[in-house]
């Protein structure tokens, strides 16, 4: 089923997919080839997979595909030969791409890795579809001021925040008592301390519910997945911290809530599959068709919550602190946490490093103030030096 038209032209809307080799990117280009004839892609950007890359680009013919390892560009120029597609390589190529004019952006790098090509969108007013949480939490403050000096529209994709995006009443935030984000738990929700302390990379990576890539599985065993969410839900909606709930719903069907001053609670509810919430990104404000299983409440029988516990799950109480702590200390978080996941996923440091190293980091590093994203860079390269210290002693 074809959208509706997007614009009063009725044109298509134009695409740019940062990160289209990824869980979210591709099943965006799933929702593009369900829906050809509203969609047209301009550019496609990936990190490392030149295979993907190259047939992703072959069937949608987007202007320019870029590979952002320079090393890569002449496998990249070889798989698209024949093609008009210009191919390009480097982290200036993937920024380029970015600022180009295109109706629409998928900001789907992991990682602060994304957070130079997220702003070039925003600089330039795009639609920004946000599935990268951590240019928030690095950066949130600066990326906020510009996406209100822009003109920007950022629509989050993320299923937690894409829900309460759904539900909030933006004209009137004063009638908002609170938001509650919810979490499956991941895989180790039930499993002892002791226990998790042996869990291996396999393990963390088999999330119970959705599926997606391995650094974002392992956030979400630690649940430090939640804590980010935490901090992005601060920059994206107008409450304050001690507005934000989190609570574990292992079934993924309620996505996050809205709670009203008069006692009302919104919540927005779907089967757990990433192509809602970027169907009602990609089709904004238009809804569009999307093949995601339908819910059956009757056949689910029953929806459970139960409150997190933060001694299983320090990664909630680190986050939060961080938030309150504010400055630096969320681009120590994520930068720290960052290097701990992939030291877990090489297997240097056990499971429960992760949560010990960041700790470790925030308390090393002073938490400046952030006036710049050169600010940001240098506050990133510091904290992941010193977590990568404690990755090769731990």
């Amino acid at each position: 089923m074809a959208v509706a038209a997007l614009d009063p032209s009725g044109n298509p809307r134009s695409v740019t997919i940062l990160g289209s080799t990824g869980s979210v990117g591709c099943n965006t280009i799933d929702l593009i080839e369900r829906n050809r004839d509203a969609f047209v892609v301009e550019a496609l950007t990936a990190r490392r997979n030149v295979a993907l890359l190259a047939d992703q680009a072959r069937r949608l013919r987007p202007r320019v595909a870029v590979i952002a390892d320079p090393s890569l560009y002449d496998e990249l120029k070889s798989a698209l030969e024949g093609t008009d597609v210009t191919p390009a390589a480097g982290g200036d190529a993937v920024i380029e791409a970015a600022s180009a004019p295109t109706d629409w952006v998928m900001a789907a790098i992991v990682g602060a890795a994304g957070l130079e090509p997220t702003m070039a969108a925003v600089r330039r007013g795009a639609i920004v579809a946000l599935a990268n949480k951590e240019c928030l939490v690095c950066a949130g403050a600066l990326m906020i001021d510009q996406i209100k000096a822009c003109g920007a529209t950022v629509v989050p994709v993320d299923s937690e925040h894409n829900a309460i995006f759904q539900v909030f009443d933006f004209d009137r935030p004063d009638s908002v008592e609170k938001i509650t984000l919810t979490a499956s738990g991941g895989p180790f929700r039930t499993l002892d301390i002791e226990a998790m302390a042996h869990v291996t990379p396999s393990q963390a990576i088999a999330h119970p519910n959705w599926d997606m890539g391995a650094k974002i599985s392992v956030d979400s065993a630690t649940m430090m997945n939640k804590g980010l969410e935490l901090i992005e839900a601060y920059h994206l909606f107008p409450v304050k911290e001690d507005q934000i709930d989190i609570v574990i719903h292992p079934q993924s069907v309620v996505h996050s809530m809205v709670a009203y001053i008069d006692g009302s609670t919104l919540a927005q509810l779907g089967s757990p599959d990433m192509r809602t919430p970027i169907a009602y990104s990609l089709g904004w404000p238009v809804r569009m068709a999307a093949p995601a299983p339908r819910l059956d409440l009757a056949q689910l029988g029953q929806l459970t919550f139960e409150a997190p516990d933060n001694k299983r799950f320090p990664a909630l109480k680190l986050a939060r602190e961080a938030l309150q702590t504010g400055g630096a200390a969320p681009t120590i978080l994520n930068a720290a946490n960052e290097i701990a996941v992939g030291g877990f996923l090489a297997n240097k440091i056990a499971f429960l490093d992760i949560a010990r190293i960041v700790e470790r980091t925030l308390e090393t590093i002073i938490p400046s103030k952030m006036q710049s994203l050169g600010d940001v860079r240098d506050v990133d390269t510091r904290a992941r030096t010193v977590a990568e210290s404690l990755v090769k002693t731990t």
